[in-house]
């Protein structure tokens, strides 16, 4: 089997930051894949599951409510390794062109106070795997330490 284009990227040397993970012809549209990376991989503790999981509702929630976005959003959805999240936008997008907006979605995280949107058992398969403070603390953290001062290497993988 061929390896798939994301299992090329040099994890060891990947930093935090927003990456063009690929790009997909779906019928006549292009839609751009975004590595939201909020940890370094096989570097830092990765994400605890309560926290992505509340991260992965709030950041879906204010995204598809974006009265500018919310028409280009396919999908928001965590890794599996716990590193990050994937964002599948309608369009042909470069991290520079989303940046505000993960600014504004991170910024929305690290404020939020109040019930989760969708953790309740009729909304979620998981409903009881929410942490609202490590998902703000996470999200404060990301916010604050690299899309406040992104720089080339957090825009770009590592050849």
């Amino acid at each position: 089997m061929n390896k798939i284009p994301s299992f090329t990227i040099d994890h060891n040397r990947l930093l935090r930051g927003i990456y063009v993970s690929r790009r997909d012809k779906v019928g006549s549209e292009e839609v751009t894949t975004f590595d939201i990376r909020m940890k370094e991989p096989n570097r830092e503790p990765a994400l605890h599951p309560g926290a992505l999981h509340t991260i992965e509702h709030l950041a879906a929630t204010y995204l598809r409510n974006d009265p500018v976005w919310k028409d280009r959003i396919v999908y928001w959805g965590p890794m599996g390794c716990l590193t990050g999240n994937y964002l599948l936008m309608r369009g042909h997008l470069e991290p520079a062109d989303i940046l505000t907006l993960m600014q504004d979605t991170f910024r929305f995280i690290a404020e939020f106070e109040g019930e989760v949107p969708g953790a309740a058992p009729q909304d979620c398969g998981n409903w009881l795997l929410h942490d609202l403070p490590m998902a703000r603390l996470e999200a404060r953290r990301y916010l604050e330490e690299v899309l406040l001062n992104c720089k080339s290497e957090n825009l770009v993988y590592p050849k």
